[in-house]
């Protein structure tokens, strides 16, 4: 059985939640830049990529990315102990490929807005639709009494997805395009295909993992010189004769490794942790807590502190005061865990977390600055550093009486985050069109309270959907 940790599951939640928040806020100029992508500014929200900065929308994602990189030691930690060799595994890489790439393709096309121009009662009820087949295409069923009803429900279901995809016009009647899905999705799933494949090659050896990224980035500046080099013809290797596969994957994709395996090196020390636990059978706990409780909420604080100084400082471009306070921020903490034996979680957490973020902030001036779009190695190394004080924030948190339940609640959320993801395009709003309730909450655009609010209210309403889910154990797997 998969091992899980709250505090993985907490950032997870707190991902995906923020990504909805994010897509539901009002747009226009009724809410300031910081409030959206910095590249893509109120109020046309054109995508400027001169523009250098990053705002609490683009700490999402990596987010995200950090905490699918942080579950895969967990989940195959079965495998490698039971050494079932490299098929299983790649096969478990394989269909999970496969299923977030059908996944991204059809959710993209079944919303309303993209069946029609001006989508109407029929085009809602086919979001509605869409919903319920993709419940019965991942749901993980583990009562065995149905399996083979679920199972043949389960191909029903990508049966009539599909031919829903060939049958309706989507686009103005342009019809299925492979080159328009969902691409935040199909970035997950190369991520998880060839995060998976590093993991189990390098779960013995984190330094040769960490090394890999380094061959990366030399392709990556390679590709960029104007002489030919077969570094630029790997990195632009996107068809076979006239068969073109970039609309799923591209070489570029592989930048967000630089998230996702020091994700991965979170992961393996909560699995420490966890064995540890085991050892002297003691209860799975995210970490055994030795700092005093004072000491601890110092760090809880300073992982509070440093998203908010960096966001602020790296946007409003005052980086030398940002660098001078992260720097200080970050020798408080290490100094505060410093007497801490050498395996200590926190400890490790914050070591490596003050490393990655000081370091992306000495990049940051390279390639104009930091960007989300298009992402700099600052981005990766800014974003990666936060994720691991992220998730320090709620291994503190869920060992607090009056705030465990924080953590607890972005922890459920962050079980079923495939509901998250889509409920709000295709439940709440077909419904809110349905019943012509739309209108009211279309009307929030009035100030940025109201404004942001609005985006408050659908969250919470997305939350609630996924909540339903996960305590009646209705979870989506791939």
């Amino acid at each position: 059985m998969k091992q899980r940790d709250i505090s993985i599951d907490a950032l997870r939640g707190f991902a995906i939640l923020t990504m909805v928040l994010s897509g539901s806020i009002a747009y226009g100029d009724i809410l300031p830049a910081w409030m959206f992508h910095a590249q893509v500014p109120p109020p046309l929200h054109k995508f400027i990529p001169t523009i250098p900065g990053i705002t609490w929308v683009d700490l999402v994602f990596p987010f995200f990315l950090f905490s699918m990189g942080a579950a895969i030691p967990l989940a195959l930690k079965k495998y490698i102990d039971e050494r079932s060799g490299f098929k299983p595994i790649l096969w478990i890489a394989i269909k999970r490929f496969l299923l977030l790439t059908f996944f991204a393709l059809f959710i993209n096309h079944m919303k309303a807005w993209v069946i029609a121009e001006t989508p109407n009662a029929k085009e809602h009820l086919l979001s509605l639709l869409a919903f319920v087949l993709l419940f019965f295409q991942f749901y993980n069923n583990r009562n065995q009494k149905y399996a083979t009803v679920f199972n043949v429900l389960k191909v029903v279901a990508f049966a009539i997805a599909t031919f829903l995809l060939y049958q309706l016009p989507f686009w103005s009647g342009k019809g299925f395009d492979f080159y328009k899905s969902d691409i935040i999705i199909m970035l997950l799933g190369n991520m998880a295909f060839f995060g998976t494949i590093i993991y189990y090659f390098t779960a013995t050896k984190p330094n040769l993992r960490l090394g890999i990224l380094v061959f990366i980035m030399a392709i990556f500046l390679a590709a960029k010189e104007p002489t030919d080099s077969w570094a630029k013809q790997l990195f632009n290797f996107n068809h076979i004769g006239d068969f073109y596969f970039d609309w799923v994957y591209k070489f570029y994709f592989l930048k967000y490794l630089f998230i996702v395996i020091p994700g991965t090196i979170a992961g393996e020390m909560i699995l420490y942790e966890m064995n540890k636990k085991i050892e002297h059978k003691e209860p799975i706990e995210s970490t055994k807590i030795i700092l005093n409780t004072n000491t601890q909420n110092i760090l809880a604080f300073i992982a509070i502190a440093l998203p908010i100084i960096n966001l602020y400082g790296l946007f409003t471009r005052m980086l030398l005061l940002n660098i001078v306070v992260t720097t200080a921020l970050c020798i408080v903490a290490l100094y505060l865990v410093k007497k801490t034996e050498k395996d200590n979680l926190l400890k490790k957490l914050v070591g490596i977390g003050s490393y990655l973020l000081l370091l992306g902030l000495c990049f940051e001036a390279y390639e104009g600055g930091i960007k989300k779009d298009s992402s700099t190695y600052s981005y990766y190394f800014v974003t990666s550093g936060l994720a691991f004080f992220a998730l320090l924030l709620f291994i503190i948190l869920a060992k607090r009486k009056y705030f465990s339940a924080i953590t607890n609640y972005f922890a459920i959320n962050g079980k079923n985050p495939m509901v998250a993801y889509v409920a709000g395009n295709l439940i709440l709003l077909p419904i809110l069109s349905l019943t012509q309730t739309k209108q009211y909450w279309a009307a929030m655009n009035q100030n940025a309270f109201m404004g942001f609010m609005k985006g408050i209210l659908f969250t919470a309403i997305v939350s609630l959907i996924t909540i339903f889910f996960v305590k009646r154990k209705w979870f989506w797997k791939t």
